[in-house]
């Protein structure tokens, strides 16, 4: 079963992904629906998500790093206005 993994990086494991070079994506209070045709890894700079994946809630925010599984569609709930870094492949 697919899941979506939250975790607490530390600086080496973001310097390691080199996550401050990855292209960057911010979007207001809303809801949505938005299909993964292959993986995403982010991490949050800013904000606070509620992503519902197969009827589970996933909450995630600032200083989260996030991946998100290829072949899925996640409802997003962005709670408060988010900015991250993002990663497909």
């Amino acid at each position: 079963m697919s899941e979506i993994k939250i975790k607490k990086p530390t600086e080496e494991e973001l310097e390691t992904l080199k996550v401050r070079t990855w292209n960057t994506w911010e979007k207001e209070v809303s809801e949505f629906n938005w299909y993964y045709a292959t993986k995403e890894t982010c991490y949050l700079l800013d904000g606070e998500v509620e992503a519902k994946l197969n009827n589970t809630i996933y909450k995630f925010g600032k200083g989260d790093l996030v991946e998100f599984p290829q072949g899925v569609t996640v409802t997003w709930k962005v709670i408060k206005p988010v900015k991250k870094h993002y990663w497909f492949g």
